[in-house]
């Protein structure tokens, strides 16, 4: 195992690759979303029974623009636009594959938390995923999902009926914009499979305490940015995930939560991208759903 770690690091080394490109892991092959015609890999299979109507699907684009770089982004929303100023609505953020074809299943799957279409639920592919335009960059993800927002909020959608739930890479934008508030202030956080910095990840890699500059230029801390959230706090996490580790990446994350109510689930035998296989989806979908009606 050390000769294999040992390799890797002389060509991390020789080739001056680093953790920038290898987080903004994106499929920009797409021309076009297929959603439940998509025949490529898919995150997770839910079957039938969690499809939504067609007429609650609406893709559409959006403009994004951190320091001026103004991109179009595009988005899903599934539920009804004209209620979008009374329901409660999940906005998620997926991981640092592909597209959002790829998570669809996922998107589906939270539709149907409580029972079917009860909450709206909207995810967007960021800036070089999908067909979205432009670089991926860290200001691209927190202005992206923030654009969801501006368009949530001019839909009528208030801070207290929004909650955002992050996944993997997505827990960055969701811890990010909760404990620092731009367009919107998310009533409660959710988090899947969180990593808690750069810094861990490079000691994760290696086996040595170098410092994560060495790497990557990326500042995402969310062991750091979760000490300021205050909202209520859910966390899920595979205990076998090896690719974000539980204990130095999930577990520092909840543990620097300092808020009002924080509730964890650990998922034996699940790893990254099986949680909700792993747990089932009924129980996955009770324990996202008795999360949201907390007070």
């Amino acid at each position: 195992m050390k000769k294999i770690i040992y390799i890797a690091l002389a060509v991390l080394f020789s080739s001056c690759l680093r953790l920038d490109s290898f987080l903004y892991n994106a499929d920009d092959s797409l021309t076009e979303y297929k959603l439940d015609a998509y025949e490529g890999e898919v995150e997770i299979e839910v079957g039938p029974a969690y499809d939504v109507d067609d007429s609650l699907i609406h893709l559409m684009t959006l403009q994004s623009d951190p320091s001026g770089e103004n991109k179009t982004i595009w988005a899903v929303y599934v539920g009804r636009i004209a209620n979008i100023a009374t329901d409660t609505i999940i906005l998620y953020c997926h991981g640092n594959k592909d597209h959002l074809d790829f998570y669809w299943s996922r998107v589906k799957l939270l539709a149907n938390t409580g029972s079917k279409n009860r909450y709206g639920i909207m995810a967007m592919d960021y800036r070089g995923f999908g067909v979205s335009e432009g670089p991926s960059s860290e200001e691209g993800l927190y202005a992206d999902v923030d654009a969801c927002m501006a368009w949530l909020k001019q839909m009528g959608l208030s801070d207290d009926r929004l909650i955002i739930y992050g996944y993997s890479m997505g827990s960055a934008p969701a811890t990010e914009l909760t404990a620092n508030v731009r367009t919107m202030q998310p009533s409660k956080l959710m988090l899947e499979a969180p990593f808690a910095s750069e810094e861990v990840f490079v000691e994760d890699a290696s086996g040595l305490s170098l410092p994560g500059s060495y790497f990557t230029n990326l500042e995402i801390n969310n062991g750091d940015e979760i000490k300021k959230v205050e909202e209520p706090f859910f966390w899920i996490h595979g205990v076998n995930d090896d690719y974000i580790q539980m204990k130095t990446h999930g577990e520092t994350v909840f543990g620097n939560y300092q808020g009002s109510y924080s509730e964890a689930h650990r998922i034996e035998g699940a790893v990254h991208n099986d949680v909700p296989v792993v747990m089932g989806y009924p129980e996955y979908l009770d324990a996202v759903h008795k999360f949201i009606l907390r007070p």
